[in-house]
């Protein structure tokens, strides 16, 4: 190929979206160093930020997803939507790419949907078991779909389909100390178990309260606690925390800096249901309770959870009973190494190894076919 490659990469809105794109961004520059990537986004979404903190271009548009409770709202997204899709067009004949990949959140609609009007092959990634809106609307003409789930022909041609997995961030994979020195990193027993606590990097309500009615629980256990409340709720969480008394065996941090080794540290990992969290999981073998958030698009966490709870790799307790049940069943499973060691071995069957150099690969294969 004479000229670099030039690739769009879009979507967003949350870091289940971002993550795998700058993963396959990271993967086509490894593939092809001179490669020029553009990626477009959301106006005042955290990929404004992210993205140009891992080195690439990004530029914003004023898009909005409709608003399904307040109707009337959506005179004003329909216009947003309309501008963006002017705006789409521009950066596409200015940027001349040879492909476009839509990685989900509404900011792909209008790019893709653009790029595709205009001659260029697009690529998307559908990271979750039950398809998004806008995904399913940009298959039609897509030239290719990578998944991360088997059976996705209920939403997407199935000639389309590429089985790839979900990219995840590669420094998880790279983690080079032994679970007893992760474990002793953290101030913590390596003779006990070690649960860890996720709820993304805003936090979970939902899972920050389950802790905070069981701490009593908490304290009388022999099983340690890794908790990420998440940078909304962090400052309540501890100003409670000083009221009612931390346990000692309870270790509280808004975010956790160094995933990788807290991933190695865990025994058992709590955790909400999207996408990227599922891929690590099973990529890194983890044993896990799933509490799907139920504020979700057509509850797509559920079925993520219910795609590992059905072949054993996973539990999942429901949201609505988070507050009774998950904590208690914690406790019982980080004590039960039979069914830990059954429940991360199944995950690691279903874990697709190197999605992002897979997907990578098909895009530089759709960009010389152009």
């Amino acid at each position: 190929m004479n000229q670099p490659l030039k690739v769009i990469v879009s979507g967003g809105g949350t870091g289940g979206h971002i993550f795998p794109a700058l993963s396959i961004a990271n993967a086509i520059k490894s593939l092809q160093p001179d490669a020029k990537i553009l990626f477009v986004g959301a106006e005042g979404r955290m990929e404004m930020q992210r993205v140009p903190a891992a080195g690439y271009e990004i530029i914003g548009l004023p898009i909005a997803g409709f608003d399904r409770k307040r109707l009337w709202r959506n005179i004003i997204v329909l216009w947003k939507i309309w501008k963006s899709r002017r705006m789409a067009r521009r950066i596409i004949k200015d940027f001349q790419p040879m492909v476009a990949v839509g990685v989900g959140g509404y900011a792909s609609g209008p790019t893709l949907n653009m790029a595709a009007a205009m001659g260029i092959p697009t690529l998307i990634q559908e990271q979750n078991s039950f398809a998004g809106v806008t995904n399913k609307l940009l298959a039609k003409s897509a030239k290719k779909i990578c998944v991360a789930y088997e059976g996705m022909e209920r939403f997407f041609p199935k000639e389309k389909i590429m089985l790839t997995g979900n990219p995840v961030r590669q420094a998880l994979l790279e983690c080079k100390l032994a679970r007893a020195e992760a474990v002793t990193k953290l101030g913590f027993n390596p003779i006990r178990p070690v649960v860890l606590i996720i709820g993304g990097s805003l936090g979970a309500r939902t899972i920050n309260e389950s802790v905070m009615d069981n701490l009593q629980l908490i304290t009388d256990s022999k099983v340690q606690f890794i908790w990420q409340t998440g940078s909304y709720y962090f400052e309540d969480i501890k100003r409670q925390l000083a009221e009612k008394g931390c346990p000692a065996n309870l270790k509280v941090t808004d975010f956790i800096q160094h995933m990788d080794e807290a991933y190695r540290a865990a025994d058992l990992v709590i955790s909400r249901a999207g996408a990227s969290s599922i891929s690590e999981l099973c990529l890194l073998g983890k044993p896990s309770i799933l509490v799907p958030s139920p504020n979700v698009a057509e509850d797509h966490q559920t079925h993520n959870a219910m795609a590992l709870v059905k072949k054993d790799a996973a539990l999942l307790v429901r949201d609505a009973d988070a507050r009774e049940q998950l904590i208690p069943t914690a406790l019982t499973l980080a004590s039960d190494d039979v069914t830990l060691k059954r429940l991360g071995e199944n995950a690691k069957t279903m874990g697709l190894p190197d999605s992002a150099q897979v997907i990578a690969q098909e895009v530089i294969n759709l960009c010389k076919k152009s």
